[in-house]
């Protein structure tokens, strides 16, 4: 096993140089927009995941994807001279739908405040189930006390 934190340069490491080859090296028409938004190595460094997103349609995302797997026998080699390990990470491109969980995400949100609003207006409407006074007073028991506190020396309520 590695370091996590040699694991974690070596992920930030391989995230730059795909981003790079990506950019200069790949000349596929196919090649949309791309990010590159993040990359994971496992902790034996044989397996590299790398993280991107694309702009554009779902036409736009499945031809970068087939222009990444065509390229990956490159970028394999790039990365795997760059760190110097005996063994060059395999790479594996995973489309990232960050964008489809911000999206998702709001929604979400905005459910929930329209779901407060409606709480509250409801709330504002509301009126008490009983009566103002919830709790039973009876007339003997206030001149009971005032009985009392006359006979032990006090004023009467």
């Amino acid at each position: 096993m590695s370091d996590p934190a040699k694991v974690r340069r070596h992920a930030e490491r391989v995230r730059e140089l795909v981003a790079s080859v990506v950019r200069s090296q790949i000349k596929d028409p196919r090649l949309g927009m791309i990010t590159i938004t993040d990359a994971r190595i496992t902790a034996d460094l044989r397996d590299a995941t790398v993280f991107y997103t694309v702009l554009g349609d779902a036409v736009a995302q499945a031809d970068t994807a087939a222009a990444l797997e065509s390229a990956k026998g490159m970028l394999r080699s790039t990365v795997g001279k760059a760190l110097g390990l005996r063994h060059s990470p395999t790479l594996t491109f995973v489309l990232d739908d960050v964008q489809d969980q911000v999206k998702h995400i709001d929604d979400l949100l905005a459910a929930a405040r329209n779901a407060d609003a409606e709480v509250q207006r409801l709330a504002a409407q509301a009126k008490y189930a009983g009566e103002p006074q919830p709790y039973r007073v009876d007339e003997d028991e206030d001149d009971a006390d005032e009985a009392t506190d006359t006979l032990r020396g006090g004023e009467a309520r």
